[in-house]
């Protein structure tokens, strides 16, 4: 019945088993991502009907926990269409199979481009427009759009303007941790099972080993394990490949009482690229985290020394 009434739209649930759950028994945030990323990018497909790649994902918040034994559900559908791109809503519930509760995981919007056929550039046609949640999403996603290309200016901007002042923040507590001590480096070869049909890395593959170097690196001032609560500015700036090695490198930006910032930088080597140390940098993303005792308390993250 819903496929009838949302033709455009794409349904997937799991099963959170224990080989998706975290310490705590609560599905992992990598997972949980990768299947965020692999429901939008079949909406998006259905709609374009050519192979898509993702370009971005918005700023990610996630609400509720699931945990072992529990149903994740993802709708996914096309809100618009733009030339050659598309904004993808992703709506994630978890569900209690003995209550029959049901609450809102996350709620996010994520950015698909359709791949050339040929050489030739795929122009989308336009998303069928069938109730009038589709009309305001589909207004709302121009102003979506705008945010996101204003955004990485604004950003991009900022830091030009911290680099000429150069006046860097210091720490002068005694008992503040160096972020050289939260470094965390990994380095990922692509194989098959981590790529699409067209041999490019999935989206949500490399989102989730950025998850985990993130979650190593926060762990290491807090201590515990790591609860992920945000992924913001995620943006692909180049494609990775079947065979490439990405390198992830995370650390913490700073922190604020009770969450961290970790920001993680990826880059993908060819064999030859590995040899001359000439590296692609193909994705950049910041992850908030915060943390819990054995009480369910959220711990005070330390000051930190630049």
């Amino acid at each position: 019945a819903e496929r009838a009434a949302f033709p455009m739209a794409v349904f997937m649930c799991r099963a959170v088993l224990p080989a998706h759950a975290e310490p705590r028994g609560e599905l992992g945030a990598g997972p949980l991502l990768r299947w965020m990323d692999a429901a939008a990018c079949l909406a998006a497909e259905k709609h374009a009907g050519v192979s898509c790649v993702t370009a971005s994902m918005d700023d990610i918040q996630f609400e509720e926990a699931a945990r072992v034994g529990q149903i994740i559900a993802i709708r996914t559908k096309v809100n618009r269409a733009f030339k050659t791109s598309m904004e993808v809503g992703i709506k994630v519930t978890v569900q209690d199979v003995l209550t029959n509760a049901e609450k809102i995981v996350s709620v996010a919007y994520a950015t698909y481009v359709a791949k050339p056929v040929g050489g030739v550039k795929v122009e989308l046609k336009p998303v069928q427009l069938l109730s009038a949640e589709d009309h305001v999403e589909h207004s709302l996603a121009i102003e979506r759009r705008r945010i996101r290309l204003g955004y990485v200016q604004v950003f991009q901007k900022l830091m030009q303007e911290s680099n000429k002042e150069g006046d860097f923040y210091t720490c002068e507590e005694e008992d503040a941790v160096s972020t050289e001590h939260t470094h965390v480096q990994s380095t990922e070869l692509v194989l098959p099972p981590h790529a699409n049909h067209h041999g490019n890395t999935f989206g949500g593959q490399i989102m989730a080993w950025m998850q985990t170097v993130a979650s190593i690196s926060a762990s290491r001032l807090c201590r515990s394990h790591p609860i992920l609560k945000a992924v913001n500015m995620f943006k692909f700036w180049g494609p990775s490949f079947v065979g490439d090695r990405l390198v992830f490198n995370a650390i913490v930006n700073n922190t604020f009482h009770n969450s961290v910032e970790v920001g993680v930088r990826v880059e993908a080597y060819n064999c030859e690229e590995w040899i001359k140390d000439q590296p692609r940098h193909i994705n950049s993303a910041f992850l908030i985290f915060n943390a819990l005792n054995d009480k369910g308390e959220l711990l005070t993250f330390p000051r930190i020394k630049p």
